[in-house]
């Protein structure tokens, strides 16, 4: 072997040595041991808003003649909805559509649809009806779901308890792996909700003259909170 080969594998054991040996009068800091837990709760809350669409539909061979009849409908129907004041009601889409069938003469199809809202289900399922049975309006659909304040309510209730739960976890690793505490590092808490499946009404969706208000099923909500996060363990002294 030659003196340059000796030489350059020389020089590389002695910089891997030096590598590895501490600088004097730099001490090295141990790393702080983490463990990352997650902790979950989740509750089912009632929904406590109603929305609904109901539509006005004309069908004539004047456009015009199929929009005032529509536009009189709809007029009606938020005459009638003022003397409810816990629903709000207001008007949505509205469409005009030419309708051609070979060997028929050209008709035009109108629709309007109102949108309404309610957490006074009475109301709103009196209200429906009537429109329904005296104001020639269509049950287009209908969905509940959770007001602003409730959903807050229970998001605050359920961190309470997930922070309490994740805390727990972090006492339990802690003990479990030895270590004579820990405290807080990181923690991030999300929120989220999923509403369960409901019927849209029980029975028929039509009403009928004479009939009692259409019976509602509002369903629930879930509602849940997590809490992530990293606890720090603390070494006994």
């Amino acid at each position: 072997m030659s003196d340059l080969p000796r030489r350059s594998i020389r020089c590389i054991v002695g910089l891997a040595l030096a590598v590895a040996i501490p600088v004097p009068g730099f001490a090295q800091v141990p790393e702080q041991p983490v463990v990352s837990l997650s902790a979950s709760a989740s509750m089912g809350v009632p929904n406590d808003r109603l929305q609904a669409w109901l539509r006005a539909e004309a069908e004539s061979a004047s456009p015009a003649t199929a929009a005032a009849q529509v536009n009189a409908l709809i007029a009606k129907a938020l005459a009638e909805a003022k003397q409810y004041p816990a629903v709000k009601t207001a008007t949505a889409g509205y469409s005009t559509q030419q309708v051609a069938e070979k060997g028929k003469p050209t008709r035009w199809h109108v629709t309007q649809t109102i949108g309404m809202e309610s957490g006074d289900f009475t109301a709103a399922a009196t209200l429906i009806s009537k429109l329904q049975d005296e104001g020639g309006l269509l049950l287009s659909g209908m969905g509940f779901s959770l007001a602003e304040s409730s959903r807050r309510a229970a998001e605050d209730a359920l961190t309470q308890q997930a922070v309490k739960s994740w805390q727990a976890r972090a006492q339990q690793a802690s003990q479990a792996l030895g270590f004579a505490g820990w405290r807080t590092g990181r923690v991030s808490v999300q929120t989220g909700d999923a509403s369960r499946p409901y019927p849209v009404m029980r029975g028929q969706v039509a009403s009928y003259a004479g009939a009692a208000p259409v019976a509602l099923e509002a369903g629930t909500t879930d509602v849940s909170v997590t809490v992530s996060g990293d606890a720090l363990l603390e070494q006994p002294r």
